[in-house]
């Protein structure tokens, strides 16, 4: 068997104005104080992937438009709604009181590990990520309904925060499947 590469408009992709009246995925992604471009647009461009609902951008987290968040986000920072908090703890308290279930990804005391962890299909959730060299703060988890964690089995004690958004939200999608039709 033999394999083709599918030339872009083989992919049926949706435009921007099909994306933002599509189905999302009961997901916000939050970023509290994530310091690189780079990250944060990698994150708006598999939420984008995956069709999540909003990714909140908090702290010293920057904001589109900007070229280096364009340069990884590739136009998904104009697919994906967005907001901006100066502080995560307000975005927290807008979220609960939208209805989400908020849930820090860190290593911590407690925190359910992420395969061990099945979203209800009923609850909308919003799931924090953190600052690349600090993690998430402590008054935010503290603030949070629940930490999940990444198991880890090398040297290190931490993953990049886009790789972490991509198997987070990969986590949440096989689970919350969407309707494409």
């Amino acid at each position: 068997m033999s394999y083709r590469k599918l030339k872009i408009t083989e992919m049926n992709r949706i435009s921007v104005e099909q994306f933002h009246d599509a189905e999302k995925l009961p997901l916000v992604v939050v970023l509290d104080g994530v310091r690189s471009l780079y990250n944060v647009g990698s994150v708006f461009r598999t939420s984008d992937a995956f069709r999540v609902a909003e990714v909140i951008l908090c702290g010293i987290t920057a904001t589109p438009p900007h070229t280096e968040i364009h340069k990884t986000a590739l136009g998904a920072e104009e697919s994906v709604k967005w907001r901006y908090f100066k502080n995560t703890i307000d975005a927290i308290k807008a979220l609960r009181e939208e209805g989400y279930q908020l849930l820090s990804i860190e290593q911590c005391e407690g925190s359910t590990m992420l395969q061990d962890f099945h979203p209800n299909p009923s609850l909308r959730y919003a799931v924090i990520l953190g600052n690349e060299v600090k993690g998430v703060q402590q008054e935010v988890i503290d603030a949070s309904d629940g930490c999940l964690e990444i198991p880890q089995y090398g040297t290190k004690h931490s993953m990049n925060v886009s790789v972490t958004a991509g198997i987070v939200i990969w986590h949440f999608a096989r689970q919350l499947t969407l309707n494409t039709d």
